[in-house]
């Protein structure tokens, strides 16, 4: 559909809007001007060199793969957030970067070999090395041209990645200083085990599903007092002690008892024990403890100095047994000890229950707990520099402290109690992909550096658990450890935006890392999301087949539709109900600026913008209450509250400016040819398309391309000014 030209309007406004046609474009002229770069922004006098700094890190994705409508939505929230500190005039940083994600990037390729019929262990960490860098820079490049699609104006100057020669630097160095502070140590203590993958795994690596399972009842023997209930009686062949509340009178008389019989096969030597962990009302209200295969037994025995029997093998099959138990999956030999028990008469009860198991996000397995011999960061040590305090301590300052803000705040009861029940930290992976661990090994002596002191030494196999590296991200990024301008301008970074789901695992660990290592925080805001679930409220995935592709959604609507549609009425820590319908409607939305754009200009191609606007008292209203609500906005931009203004701009623009203003200027222009309506109508197109540029900018900047300015030295929208008062 074509206009007639009568105002001599841009060619592209006389066709209706196609966001296809413009964004890729709009995308290059932005970073051709610079004005990503904060740098770029003072040389050219965009900025002023002594502006208030505004920073923030990219949370890295994975380079494994593409991004999803999560990270979709991360970028529109960031975005918003980029683009009106830009605005303000404030030195703006945005810093990029992807994940080396370690566990999650070697399965991927594992995969893919094992398709071709090759096996990890045939090519060699070398060349399997090989393999896992190009599937990575493949991923990698994949994920900056969808970043790019989303409209992030990102500073691709400062790009960094996990695994790059910097941020190892940075890796090193921390983990140097905090061997040589006491604060990481190698022992033996309980891991989370995948057999499958033979690695020690994080908690947030963890995928409880819930599972149909069977809590049994008995006792090791028929003489022994108490009765226990177990769903995994395959390991009470491990078992040292049973333990009892203290106050519960029911077992007071066998406290400090010991009692030794054979049970299926294996002799066993039973203490009872008083522990104030056990809860009485749940099942008998006795605990078998079972040290080398659960944590909580495990607190138990190293509070009792209980002996620890390991059962089970990283395999997940049995060392200790009979015959018909030794070398059994756990699985098999679960049936065969309740066999056992039936067959003895000792099994008093047998439950069906759905039960958490816990297995590996990557590889499907069921999650061992095993007492393993590995790296870990000491959480409870006391830090002399550090006033003293643990880094557990830190950690919990930080926030009740020095006041680093949670958005929203009750996420900070979460953080508090994850923070105040951290166990020590397993940093150490047996996986071949990742920051090798800077420990060399010659005989029993040890060695902690980027090299070794000679070619005698030999370097610890195992690498370092992700979240190690990522934690150093608002400040390796910055330079560190080198002093730089950059750390120095824009560190602890403005705000950190990312998922709810991470905080203890991510945030808590940025915040470990820089209390400790810079003595502050890393970021004085957080801004937690939810998660994007389909139009129904479900879980996307992929046997739902719900999955949505946002790249997809980007080629039909266009990115400001998407984006419109993830952040309107989205409040922060919510999650986000994402459909078609919804994306289409901020398409008509798009398409609703673009024609009210052309009416403007088409009724003001004669204002002269030179001259001072005398508004009649209607008018003069409407400019009140634009001001009124410039304000309104503002504020609530300043305090995160996108979600009330993307939403209050949509139905402004579409209720108040197209739907009341525009009609009653086009009475009045036609009538009367007034110069106070078609000043209106100049200032609430230009006010409310500097407003809209955070939530939709490619057609904003479009837009903004095609208005007649009051001067010759017309900028990008991107680095205009707020509005603030008309």
């Amino acid at each position: 559909m074509n206009f007639e030209n009568k105002a001599n309007l841009p060619e592209k406004l006389l066709k209706p809007y196609n966001a296809a046609d413009i964004e890729s474009g709009i995308y290059k002229s932005w970073e051709e001007s610079g004005f990503f770069n904060p740098d770029v922004c003072i040389e050219k006098g965009a900025t002023d060199p002594n502006a208030e700094s505004f920073s923030i890190v990219l949370p890295p994705p994975n380079v494994t793969g593409t991004l999803h409508t999560g990270h979709a939505f991360m970028l529109v929230i960031q975005d918003i957030m980029v683009r009106f500190a830009r605005m303000q005039g404030k030195k703006t940083l945005w810093i990029p970067g992807t994940d080396h994600a370690a566990i999650a990037t070697q399965s991927k390729v594992e995969k893919i070999i094992e398709k071709e019929g090759i096996r990890k262990a045939d090519l060699g960490r070398d060349e399997f090395l090989k393999r896992v860098n190009e599937f990575a820079q493949d991923s990698h490049d994949t994920i900056v041209s969808q970043v790019r699609k989303m409209g992030a104006s990102i500073d691709w100057s400062r790009e960094a990645f996990t695994l790059d020669a910097k941020r190892s630097t940075a890796v090193n160095t921390t983990f140097k200083k905090m061997y040589e502070d006491g604060l990481i140590y190698r022992g033996y203590r309980i891991v989370n085990w995948d057999p499958k993958g033979q690695t020690t795994i994080s908690d947030d690596e963890i995928v409880h599903e819930e599972r149909d399972a069977k809590m049994y009842t008995f006792k090791y023997w028929k003489d022994f007092p108490i009765s226990i209930s177990t769903t995994r009686p395959e390991t009470k062949i491990g078992d040292v002690a049973v333990a009892v509340h203290p106050d519960d009178m029911r077992y007071k008389e066998f406290v400090g008892k010991t009692y030794t019989s054979e049970f299926c096969g294996t002799q066993l030597s039973i203490t009872i024990v008083a522990d104030e962990s056990v809860e009485p009302e749940f099942g008998t209200g006795a605990l078998g403890v079972t040290p080398a295969h659960s944590q909580i037994d495990w607190e138990i025995a190293q509070r009792h100095n209980l002996e620890v029997k390991p059962v089970i093998n990283e395999y997940a099959k049995m060392i200790v047994g009979n015959e018909n138990i030794l070398n059994k999956k756990t699985t098999e030999a679960r049936e065969l000890i309740v066999a056992w028990l039936r067959t003895e008469g000792l099994l008093e009860n047998e439950e069906s229950i759905k039960q958490n198991v816990s297995t590996a996000e990557r590889t499907g397995a069921v999650i061992e707990p095993l007492p393993k011999l590995q790296w870990f960061v000491d959480v409870n040590k006391k830090i002399p520099d550090r006033e003293n305090k643990s880094l557990k301590e830190l950690m919990l300052d930080a926030v009740r402290v020095d006041g680093i803000e949670i958005i929203p705040d009750r996420f900070e009861k979460i953080y508090f109690h994850w923070i105040e029940n951290l166990r020590d930290w397993c940093i150490s992976r047996q996986i071949w992909y990742g920051h090798r661990i800077p420990v060399w090994y010659k005989d029993s002596e040890i060695f902690v550096g980027d090299t070794a002191p000679d070619d005698t030494w030999k370097q610890d196999e195992d690498t370092l658990d992700t979240w190690f590296s990522s934690g150093l991200w608002t400040f390796s990024t910055l330079g560190w450890p080198e002093q730089t301008n950059d750390l120095k301008t824009y560190h602890p970074t403005s705000v950190l935006e990312t998922g709810n789901d991470i905080l203890f695992f991510w945030v808590a660990r940025m915040v470990l890392m820089s209390k400790y290592l810079l003595n502050t925080i890393p970021f004085k805001t957080v801004y937690l999301h939810g998660m994007v679930r389909d139009e129904k409220g479900r879980k996307m995935s992929k046997s739902l087949g719900n999955i949505v592709n946002p790249v997809d959604l980007i080629d039909k609507y266009g990115t400001d539709a998407l984006r419109m549609a993830m952040i309107v009425s989205v409040g922060p820590g919510n999650d986000s109900n994402l459909g078609e319908e919804k994306i289409k409607a901020y398409s008509k939305f798009a398409n609703k600026i673009w024609n009210a754009t052309r009416f403007v200009l088409e009724q003001t191609n004669d204002l002269d913008l030179n001259s001072t606007p005398e508004y009649d008292a209607e008018d003069q209203q409407s400019i009140d209450e634009l001001n009124a609500f410039i304000k309104e906005i503002t504020h609530e931009m300043q305090d995160y509250k996108f979600y009330l203004v993307s939403e209050k701009l949509y139905h402004y623009i579409w209720d108040t400016f197209a739907s009341i203003i525009i009609e009653r200027s086009k009475i009045k222009i036609t009538e009367t040819n007034s110069i106070s309506a078609k000043w209106v109508l100049y200032t609430h197109l230009t006010t409310l398309i500097k407003a809209l540029h955070p939530f939709m900018p490619f057609i904003t900047e479009e837009i903004w391309s095609t208005i007649p300015m009051q001067t010759n030295d017309k900028k990008l929208l991107i680095i205009e000014s707020w509005p603030t008062s008309l």
